[in-house]
């Protein structure tokens, strides 16, 4: 599906990004998107947290076959 796929990948930048706060104390979405604060910036973030909702029902759901792409 590809909204899982979508989510995944939000998922995955915003690991990275918080990676990078906590080893570097460097913020990559602030940085693109001029600061915290910013709304660009305060859109990823909430895409990012609605990714990583979305992703909860990845872990109950079942799969009975392997997709193949």
């Amino acid at each position: 599906m590809v909204l899982d796929r979508l989510s995944l990948v939000l998922v995955i930048i915003g690991a990275l990004d918080w990676g990078s706060i906590g080893l570097f104390r460097f913020d990559f979405v602030a940085y693109l998107f001029g600061g915290q604060t910013s709304v660009p910036s305060r859109i990823i973030y909430t895409l990012v947290a609605l990714a990583g909702l979305w992703c909860i029902s990845l872990l109950f759901r079942e799969r009975d076959h392997i997709e193949s792409t």
